[in-house]
């Protein structure tokens, strides 16, 4: 008898594994009724709304890639992909990860869970990972739905990129996946400011909002002219700098330091929460958080952060200013145009013409030699010039360029309307607006401008 009790109060106080800590608070967060919603709705509503905004006659053409939907299915995923980081995955984490902590505090259930698991570092592990899952679980259910609704609504077609030049299905295909894949980063960094606030606010409602106020901030940031160290010294870039993979060459420099700086964020905020959550006070039922502490042990090392991360990338990449150039957006503008121009000569079937032939040439400028031309804006203007075989006139064409502080432009027409006008022409997915009458661009803030 007495060996038996000893026995029972050896396996009592034996401390529950991660692994086993991990399936308990995964199965507690997959039982609340708001995840396993939000689950649903991240596999079957993206299908839904690409397959019949991909129907309609109006395109969501202020959207990247979204005046391509008509054409294939895979620009229904990357239309999906800047709606999921502009709102969708902000609110996600906020959801799932800013509440995983505080759900205890509301419910009064920090003694039981101490006693039951003996270590308040087994259980930050497991609640972490746990939130992680569920996240990861939410994205590729974004991910997969928006891709099929648009294959099955569309097709499997050749996707035009940033500038122009035709991806074929499979190449289409991998970027993006791969963009989808980077934008984890990001995510990452968001879910783990949701730990940050989850911690140190405790059942404060305001814990709960941290990632999607902090993302929202960080948006808000992203649209204004700021130089480009502190553009890219923000999580938020990475939500953006996948554009880059639908250029060619590929923009592969602001997409890195993306990825790098937002999974900084995301161990930097793990670790404070860590530290935090292991200094924190169970005995007291009515802890509500801390505001004070939240400055000191959150708020401010993020900022020092920032600021280190901006001194090393002004460091390192020379970068000054805005990163949007003169030379810049004309060899932008002249590579785009000169790879739509192929698609219309295809279309058209009209004879074949390569870009070695057209030597298309932009000169842009901001509508005054009295304004300087650089940085964004609604005014710059781009005349394009180019060459065909056998033809001695030289092609000329005016764009009017709405350029966002990003690097983001959209090319409108402005004549003549044989060439950018807006026609329609025939396509092997159904009649279609002509590609040079409004094209999408990227100019590529830390390239090193020619000429």
């Amino acid at each position: 008898m007495t060996a038996t009790i000893a026995d029972d109060n050896v396996a009592a106080t034996r401390r529950v594994s991660v692994p086993r800590a991990y399936r308990f608070e995964l199965v507690k967060l997959v039982s609340q009724w708001r995840i396993r919603l939000l689950v649903l709705a991240c596999w079957i509503a993206p299908a839904l709304f690409v397959a019949a905004v991909s129907q309609q006659s109006t395109l969501p053409s202020d959207t990247l890639f979204g005046r391509w939907m008509h054409a294939t299915g895979w620009a229904g995923a990357l239309v999906m992909l800047g709606f999921a980081g502009t709102w969708a995955l902000p609110l996600l984490t906020s959801v799932v990860a800013g509440d995983v902590f505080a759900s205890e505090d509301r419910l009064g259930t920090w003694r039981h869970l101490l006693v039951a698991v003996r270590s308040p570092r087994r259980i930050f592990a497991a609640k972490a990972l746990a939130s992680l899952t569920v996240i990861l679980l939410l994205v590729a259910g974004l991910a997969c739905s928006s891709t099929a609704g648009g294959i099955v609504a569309v097709g499997n077609q050749p996707l035009a990129g940033l500038d122009g030049h035709l991806l074929t299905p499979a190449d289409a295909a991998g970027k993006v996946l791969l963009a989808w894949v980077c934008v984890l980063a990001p995510t990452l960094a968001l879910a783990a400011i949701g730990l940050l606030g989850s911690v140190t606010l405790g059942r404060s409602p305001m814990g709960l909002l941290l990632p999607a106020l902090v993302a929202l901030a960080m948006q808000l940031a992203q649209m204004m002219p700021l130089p480009v160290a502190v553009r890219l010294a923000l999580p938020s870039y990475a939500f953006i700098a996948w554009n880059g993979l639908f250029t060619s060459p590929t923009q592969l420099g602001p997409l890195l330091i993306g990825i790098v700086v937002s999974l900084l964020w995301a161990v930097t905020a793990s670790v404070l929460a860590y530290v935090l959550f292991l200094r924190r006070d169970f005995t007291n039922p009515t802890y509500d958080g801390s505001g004070r502490r939240a400055v000191t042990a959150g708020v401010l090392p993020l900022v020092g952060l920032v600021a280190v991360t901006v001194a090393v990338l002004a460091s390192a990449t020379g970068a000054t200013g805005s990163g949007i150039e003169q030379d810049k957006v004309q060899r932008s503008v002249a590579t785009a145009f000169a790879h739509l121009y192929r698609l219309q000569t295809e279309q058209l079937n009209r004879p074949a013409v390569t870009e070695a032939q057209l030597k298309a040439t932009a000169t842009c400028d901001k509508g005054s030699v009295k304004v300087a031309a650089e940085g964004p804006g609604n005014d710059w203007r781009c005349v394009v010039s180019w060459h065909l075989p056998g033809i001695d006139v030289v092609g000329t064409a005016i764009y009017q360029l709405d350029l966002t502080p990003d690097g983001r432009f959209m090319a409108d027409g402005d004549g003549p309307k044989e060439v950018n006008g807006y026609f329609l022409v025939r396509t092997p997915t159904g009649d279609a607006p002509n590609p040079l009458w409004q094209f999408d661009g990227n100019v590529d803030l830390l390239a090193t401008p020619k000429g």
